[in-house]
């Protein structure tokens, strides 16, 4: 099969510039489009983002003399792609509304952003949990009235610490969780030159996140009814979100009860053999494995796991019995990999896999 067309809206944050470099010589998609604010309309993409680059890799060179895109000329973009990657930075309205564009020009949008995570026909895919909901693709296409076009969303980028353990565990009927995340200031695309007052720092509030953590899991270990997907009622989860004077890397502190209390061993089995469509179908950035526990007090650390896989696995340890709950845990995912662009892109290569964009 031919490349996939494919445009980045949103290409000079940071999460656009992680799909950047992401989709340098990538096998299943070809990027034609670059798009941004229009007071960036007609830069190259090296002069749009001169002094505001905020990874460590190098500008790919394809993309350095790309003459840049506005975000919101829905029917020109349309034209030169197959489907995008929305990484904007607008209010939830305004993405809700310029998304659905797209999809009504029958291109497909896989989503960074959180306006569309709550539509009741918009999967928020994880990809090796809940590929069963692309199912769900059809009734939203009746809804927007397309042959081809539609919206698939990426979780927060914190849940990915933690919720994969809870999948994986399913079978013994999680009840509840306790969580505290420890988070990145690439979160909030930032690092340290442009943030100087997170240095040595740690801010107890994260706007929206506990909201987030508590309820996205939910969503995604639901179940598609009717052409909806049904949140699960289980487990309940209350969060804590943390900043914390970190560059890249989400940590998460999870205490959780089962209805079938397993094994330690069980547990660790249980996340050594979860497997999803990713490992199954071979995608280009899915982890050999998915989760992996480390048996050493000290780890999972950020300076040491968090490019684990290329920062598409992810990484637990500690996981002990407590005095309180059934168990302890600790997680961790690389957030603007795993938890954001690496993500998003894993989500549109399982959609290549699966046909979608035929």
């Amino acid at each position: 099969m031919k490349k996939v067309r494919v445009g980045i809206l949103g290409a000079t944050g940071m999460v656009g510039q992680r799909f950047v470099t992401l989709l340098e010589n990538h096998p299943y998609f070809d990027v034609t489009v670059l798009a941004a604010s229009k007071r960036n309309e007609g830069k190259t993409y090296e002069e749009a983002v001169e002094g505001r680059w905020k990874l460590e890799l190098p500008i790919p060179e394809y993309a350095k003399k790309m003459k840049l895109r506005v975000v919101t000329e829905v029917e020109s973009v349309a034209k030169d792609v197959d489907f995008v990657f929305s990484a904007v930075d607008m209010n939830k309205d305004e993405i809700r509304a310029f998304e659905e564009a797209y999809a009504k020009a029958e291109v497909i949008v896989v989503s960074n952003n959180s306006a569309h995570r709550w539509t009741k026909d918009v999967p928020m895919i994880l990809p090796e949990v809940n590929s069963d909901h692309l199912e769900v693709v059809e009734a939203q296409k009746k809804r927007l009235g397309t042959k081809r076009g539609f919206i698939v969303v990426k979780p927060n980028c914190s849940i990915q610490s933690y919720a994969p353990v809870i999948a994986a565990l399913k079978e013994f009927k999680p009840t509840r969780a306790v969580v505290t995340t420890y988070q990145a200031i690439s979160g909030a695309g930032k690092n340290f030159e442009s943030w100087p007052e997170m240095v040595g720092n740690v801010i107890p509030y994260i706007g929206g996140e506990e909201e987030k953590s508590e309820k996205e899991p939910l969503k995604i270990l639901g179940h598609v009814e009717d052409g909806q997907i049904v949140n699960a009622t289980e487990p309940m989860i209350t969060c804590q979100c943390v900043r914390v004077p970190v560059l890249d890397g989400h940590t998460a502190a999870v205490f959780i009860d089962f209805e079938k209390k397993p094994t330690k061993e069980q547990i660790l089995e249980a996340m050594k053999n979860y497997r999803g469509e990713p490992q199954e179908l071979n995608l280009p950035h899915a982890p050999k494995q998915f989760i992996h526990y480390f048996e050493e007090d000290n780890r999972p650390q950020v300076a040491l796991d968090v490019d684990l896989e290329g920062g598409m696995a992810i990484s637990i340890g500690r996981m002990r019995e407590d005095t309180m709950f059934d168990y302890k845990f600790i997680g961790l995912s690389h957030n603007t990999l795993r938890g954001a662009a690496g993500g998003g892109l894993l989500s549109a290569e399982l959609l290549y896999a699966k046909g979608y964009f035929n």
